[in-house]
């Protein structure tokens, strides 16, 4: 498959879904730039992925991915989440936090029978996966409508997987990326590698189009992918500091600022490993624990940590993502960056 020819695409670049840190207006930029946008549904209803769904759909005529996670909710486990509040004691202290006055804090859904039924009505060009692929009937409803199907691997084991189980376009996720990591296959983080080292395996390993991502900031990082045999890339980190991003003042203050040059996994705010900014939470914790509650739950306990810091103009306590490479962050419009990745600016 010629990835950009079957996608109508001009230029070979593809926006990372950033789940509650950009919206339709994003995805919509980089698409009429020629490249394709990425809507993240993670964080939303069935009522907000059909309100955007609909904006784009009124909006362009561009090919768009629609984003979602597919992990397995977990039950509560109340003795894991008192523990965890146990530890996170001294801080809340500090804080004047009452620990007994915290509510479960929304968290992120995965793809389900609701949101496939919104994605019924407008039948996206591109459907994409995080932590593998839905079960297969799910999957099977969104192939029926001519949804083309995209998916991270971390490792080359994941990515033959993925080509096993029905997924059109394999994205390579190397380990600097930012935001949570797309492993399914293992949880063991030394499986992890960078982006040169992965993407050239998964090409060989796999026949489908392979989507380079991961410290890919600037046009000559896109050249060197393509030269690597990636069909496009996908960029994430860079796009944080464009004004169709809806990131805190907080975390953009940390993206332009010299302490975005120390990233770290961590599974302190969620439950699963991400890349962000390095910063008290990660320092005094740890960055990787075992006694996290498991995603989504462990945004729970730190959600009022990260809005006392936050409200003292603080980071401190808050998952900012971003990946090893924050080089390319710019505050343009996102579209004109889509273009200048692609070369064109």
């Amino acid at each position: 498959m010629d990835l950009l020819q079957t996608l109508g695409l001009r230029i070979p670049v593809i926006q990372a879904p950033m789940a509650g840190h950009q919206a339709g207006a994003m995805a919509l930029a980089v698409s009429e730039a020629g490249g394709l946008g990425s809507l993240p549904c993670a964080t939303l209803s069935a009522e907000g992925i059909a309100r955007e769904l609909q904006m784009l759909a009124a909006a362009t005529d561009r090919p768009v991915n629609v984003n979602f996670f597919v992990h397995e909710v977990p039950p509560e486990d109340h003795t894991r989440e008192m523990a965890w509040r146990t530890t996170l004691a001294p801080w809340y202290a500090e804080f004047g936090i009452d620990p007994g006055t915290i509510r479960p804090a929304p968290g992120r859904s995965p793809f389900d029978a609701a949101a496939a039924e919104v994605l019924a009505r407008f039948r996206p060009r591109v459907v994409s996966f995080h932590f593998g692929l839905p079960a297969p009937e799910l999957l099977a409803r969104v192939k029926s409508w001519g949804s083309l199907i995209m998916a991270s691997a971390t490792t080359v084991d994941e990515a033959v997987w993925l080509e096993a189980h029905g997924a059109d376009i394999i994205i390579a996720q190397g380990v600097e990326a930012g935001g949570h990591r797309g492993m399914f296959l293992s949880a063991d983080i030394t499986t992890q590698i960078g982006t040169l080292a992965l993407l050239p395996q998964v090409v060989r390993a796999v026949r489908l189009p392979v989507v380079a991502a991961g410290g890919i900031a600037d046009a000559a990082g896109v050249r060197a992918a393509l030269a690597l045999g990636a069909s496009a890339v996908q960029v994430g980190t860079a796009f944080l500091l464009c004004p169709e991003a809806t990131i805190s003042e907080v975390h953009r203050r940390a993206l332009a600022s010299p302490a975005v040059r120390h990233t770290a996994l961590t599974n302190l705010f969620t439950g699963r490993p991400a890349r962000g900014i390095f910063n008290r939470a990660m320092r005094e914790l740890g960055p990787m624990r075992d006694d996290v509650p498991r995603f989504p739950l462990a945004t729970t306990a730190m959600a009022p940590l990260r809005s006392a810091a936050e409200a003292a103009g603080s980071g401190d306590f808050s998952p900012l993502w971003s990946g090893q490479n924050a080089s390319g962050c710019r505050q343009v419009p996102a579209g004109a960056l889509a273009r200048s990745l692609a070369g064109l600016d």
